[in-house]
C-alpha cells in the first residue's frame, strides 16, 4: 500500500522509533495484539517513521503485507464485510500517516544484535535470503527466535546489510547483546573493530539523554585516539509490547524511547541519506512538549574543548580571531577532524554572542580556508540556534591527504582540547598516514606527471616545469616539477612560492608562451635568456606529444645534447 506525500520544501523534526518487536518475535509479550494496535500506538505517540525488526524473521512485516493484500482482493471482488471495510479503511489512514519500514533484528556471533532497515520497496523473498546467506536455519526463518545457533559474525552482517541497502544500527549497543556493552571479555581491537566498521551506520544506545563523561555517546565523540571514527548514536524503544509494562517499567511500549531526524521528506531514502552522512546534529533525542527541545550547541559547550570540537566567540581579522579559526581548522583536518562553534565561548554558563551576519561569516571563513590552507580542504559550514542567538558551525573532516598546512609552511595538530605547531615526528607520522591512505594505481589511477619523453629529446636537468595549474576561489595553484631532482609538489600560488618557482609562475600567469611565436629547431626552442648575478639562465620548450612543455629557470649545467646546441653552447 503506497504511502503518498506532498514533498517538503523545508525539512522538518520527525519523530522515528526503528527498533520495534511485533507478535511474530517469540518473546513478544502481546500475543494478542494486532498490526492495526501497534499502528494506532504508534499514532498516538506522535511517530512519522517505525520499523518492524522482529528477531531473524521478516514475518511481522510480511504478515501485515499479506493482510491488506487480502482485504484488497475482498474488497475489488465486493465481498467486504462491514468490519473489514473499517480495518482496510483504518489500515489506509495509518499507513497514509505513517511510514513504517521492514526490517530485522540479526543474532550474530556472540549473540550481538544488529538492526538491518529497508526501503518498503525492498522485496520481503530477497531479506529471506539476506538473513539465510547470514546463517538463519531455513526452519528458524519464521519462528522469531532470539537463539538460532551458530550465524555470521557481526563484520560480515554490517556488510551484507549495507550492501542490501540496508541501514546498519547495533542494536542497544552499550546493554546487552550489544557490540558496546562494558564488562565483555573479548579483546580491545574487537571491540574497535565492531563499533568503528565503516558498513554501521549507527549506535542505538539507551543513555542518549544523559549527560556527563561516562555516557555511550560521549565515549564515541572521536576523541579516543584508539575509536577515532566518530558514531552516530540514536534511541529506540525496542518494544516487545504496546505500553510500558507497569510491573516492570524497563519493559518499553511503543514510542517510549524516540529519536527525532531531521528530514527534507518522509521517506527511506531520505533517512538512509541521513544515516550515511556525517553531519551528527541531524538527529536529536525527542524529549516531550514538557522539556526544552534538545541543544546540540549547549551540550557541546558543557562539553567542552576536546579533540574534536571547539568554540571561538568572534572571526574577525582584527585581533587574529580568524587565524585562530584557521589554526584549528587546519588542526582538525590533520589529526581526527571536528566541529567548531563562532559566536559561542567554551564557558557554557556564559550566554552565547552569536554572529551579526552568518551567512557573510561563512563566507569570509570558507574563502580564507581556499586562500591559505593547502591541500584543498572541504569545510562544511551552516548556521545553527542556540538561546536565540545564530551561530556558525564548521564541520571540518580528518583530511585524507595530510599534512594541511597554513600558507605552506605551517602545521597544526590537536592534542587533547589543544591546537599546536605540529613537530617533526608529528609531521612524519602523517606524511605516512596519507601514504597509507593512497589507493592502489588499479583501485583509483593518479594522472601522471610529465616526465622524460619516451623517444627524442631528454628535458634539461635543471630549473622547473609547470606540469598542472588548477584555478580555485580566484587563485591560481600550480603543481611544479623540479627538473633537477624530479620531485612534484603540488598547490603552489605566486604567492607561496619560492625565488624560481616564483619567476616560472610570473612568466607562466602574466606571460603565456605562444607556440606560434617561437624558432623552433626541430622539436625544441628558446623562448629567452637572462643573466642575473653573473648566472644565465634559459627559458626553454619542447614540443611533445601535441602539446608543448616550458622549462623555466634552466642553468648551463643542466643544458645537454641538442639543448647546448640551441642556446649556444658547446656539444657534450
Amino acid at each position: 500500500m503506497a504511502r503518498k506525500r506532498k514533498p517538503k520544501s523545508q525539512a522538518q523534526w520527525r519523530r522515528v522509533d526503528l527498533h520495534l518487536h511485533t507478535p511474530a518475535s517469540a518473546d513478544y509479550q502481546e500475543p494478542g495484539v494486532s498490526f492495526l494496535d501497534i499502528l494506532r500506538q504508534a499514532e498516538s505517540r506522535g511517530l512519522d517513521i517505525i520499523a518492524f525488526t522482529d528477531h531473524n524473521t521478516v514475518a511481522g512485516y510480511r504478515r501485515m503485507q499479506e493482510e491488506i493484500h487480502h482485504l484488497e482482493l475482498l474488497e475489488k471482488l465486493g465481498r467486504l464485510r462491514k468490519e473489514e471495510k473499517e480495518q482496510l479503511g483504518e489500515y489506509r489512514r495509518l499507513l497514509s500517516k505513517i511510514l513504517v519500514l521492514p526490517g530485522f533484528e540479526f543474532t550474530a556471533t556472540f549473540g550481538f544484535h544488529i538492526l538491518g532497515i529497508f526501503s518498503p520497496e525492498t522485496d520481503l523473498r530477497e531479506l529471506e535470503f539476506l538473513l539465510r546467506r547470514l546463517n538463519i536455519p531455513l526452519e528458524k526463518l519464521d519462528q522469531g527466535s532470539a537463539e538460532v545457533g551458530a550465524t555470521s559474525d557481526v563484520l560480515t552482517a554490517y556488510r551484507a546489510i549495507a550492501e542490501a541497502g540496508g541501514i546498519v544500527i547495533a542494536a542497544h549497543a552499550n546493554s546487552a547483546n550489544g557490540v558496546a556493552m562494558r564488562g565483555f571479555d573479548f579483546g580491545g581491537q574487537t571491540r574497535i573493530a565492531y563499533t568503528q566498521d565503516p558498513n554501521l551506520h549507527a549506535l542505538e544506545v539507551t543513555d542518549l539523554d544523559k549527560k556527563g563523561p561516562r555516557t555511550t555517546a560521549r565515549f564515541f565523540d572521536g576523541s579516543k585516539p584508539e575509536y577515532p571514527r566518530r558514531m552516530r548514536c540514536i534511541q529506540g524503544s525496542d518494544a516487545h509490547r504496546l505500553v510500558r509494562d507497569p510491573n516492570d517499567p524497563r519493559n518499553l511500549g511503543i514510542g517510549d524511547r524516540v529519536t527525532e531526524i531531521l528530514l527534507p521528506q518522509v521517506s527511506f531514502q531520505a533517512l538512509r541519506a541521513v544515516f550515511l552522512g556525517n553531519d551528527l546534529t541531524l538527529t536529536r533525542p525527542f524529549r516531550p512538549a514538557t522539556k526544552a527541545p534538545f541543544d546540540y550547541i549547549q551540550a557541546a559547550r558543557e562539553e567542552g574543548p576536546t579533540i574534536v570540537q571547539d568554540f571561538h566567540e568572534r572571526y574577525s581579522q582584527r585581533g587574529g580571531y580568524l587565524d585562530a579559526v584557521l589554526c584549528d581548522i587546519c588542526a582538525f583536518a590533520n589529526t581526527n577532524g571536528g566541529t567548531l562553534y563562532i559566536g559561542v565561548s567554551a564557558d557554557p554558563k556564559q550566554p552565547p554572542v552569536g554572529v551579526g551576519n552568518p551567512r557573510q561569516a561563512i563566507e569570509a571563513i570558507q574563502a580564507e580556508v581556499a586562500r591559505r590552507i593547502t591541500p584543498p580542504l572541504e569545510v562544511t559550514a551552516d548556521v545553527q540556534e542556540t538561546q536565540g542567538k545564530k551561530v556558525v558551525r564548521l564541520l571540518v573532516p580528518r583530511g585524507d591527504n595530510p599534512p594541511y598546512a597554513i600558507d605552506d609552511n605551517k602545521i597544526y595538530i590537536r592534542s587533547e582540547s589543544e591546537t599546536g605547531l605540529a613537530v617533526r615526528d608529528e609531521i612524519v607520522s602523517l606524511v605516512r598516514r596519507a601514504l597509507a591512505a593512497a589507493p592502489e594505481p588499479e583501485e583509483k589511477p593518479q594522472p601522471e606527471p610529465a616526465g622524460p619523453p619516451r623517444m627524442g629529446i631528454e628535458p634539461p636537468r635543471t630549473g622547473v616545469e609547470i606540469i598542472a595549474t588548477e584555478e580555485r576561489q580566484g587563485v591560481r595553484y600550480h603543481t611544479m616539477r623540479d627538473l633537477r631532482n624530479g620531485n612534484v609538489v603540488t598547490n603552489v600560488t605566486r604567492q607561496s612560492a619560492r625565488r624560481l618557482w616564483h619567476y616560472a609562475i610570473t612568466q607562466a600567469e602574466d606571460h603565456p608562451v605562444d607556440p606560434e611565436q617561437l624558432r623552433w629547431e626541430g622539436d625544441i626552442a628558446l623562448i629567452r635568456k637572462r643573466e642575473r648575478g653573473g648566472q644565465v639562465r634559459y627559458d626553454l620548450a619542447q614540443r611533445e606529444d601535441n602539446r608543448v612543455r616550458i622549462y623555466y629557470g634552466v642553468t648551463d649545467d643542466g643544458i645537454h645534447g641538442p639543448w647546448a646546441r640551441l642556446v649556444g653552447l658547446e656539444t657534450e
